[in-house]
């Protein structure tokens, strides 16, 4: 976030609310994804707002995403969600948009298995009447184990366990061979 030093007192206090009302947003996601509130998770999308991941889409719309968290609700066990950092970067053009990334770890437990998982959510936001929302928010990973495989997955390319046995590619970053 960088504003001109020229730029007046009001724009500058604005645009510091609206990086803590946006940083404020995905620290809710997580606590309200924690806590099962799926009416919490809608409330912080626009109406017609999507949640994905890289390779494919989970819902767009309110509706949608609450039929996501609702599926996965039954195969999940206790979840803790934490956020590390988050780069945000506002529109110049347009001053209700902005496109940040949020750095996460999160502890789930999947159809009884303990796991960890490192996550990048590339998020972009518009701010509406009653405040800053997720236009779109993209689920990015760097690993998804169980937590008794961490240690050999996080040097392999295969650091998603989508289930049992199914191991797949991570989206970031690429392991080399030497």
């Amino acid at each position: 976030m960088t504003v001109p030093i020229n730029t007046g007192l009001e724009a500058r206090i604005r645009r510091l609310e609206d990086l803590e009302a946006i940083r404020g947003l995905a620290v809710r996601y997580g606590y309200a994804v924690d806590e099962r509130d799926i009416d919490a998770i809608c409330a912080l999308f626009t109406p017609d707002g999507e949640l994905r991941t890289t390779r494919e889409s989970k819902g767009r719309g309110h509706a949608a995403i609450a039929e996501y968290y609702g599926k996965g609700y039954k195969v999940l066990g206790p979840t803790n969600h934490f956020t590390h950092g988050h780069i945000v970067d506002f529109d110049a053009g347009d001053p209700d948009r902005a496109t940040g990334v949020v750095f996460s770890h999160a502890e789930v437990v999947r159809d009884g298995v303990p796991m960890v998982t490192a996550m990048r959510y590339l998020d972009t936001y518009q701010r509406e009447a009653a405040g800053w929302r997720f236009a779109e928010r993209v689920q990015s990973y760097m690993y998804f184990v169980d937590v008794q495989e961490y240690r050999d997955a996080l040097a392999s390319e295969l650091r998603m366990r989508r289930a049992p046995g199914s191991w797949q590619p991570a989206d970031w970053p690429a392991v080399s061979a030497g």
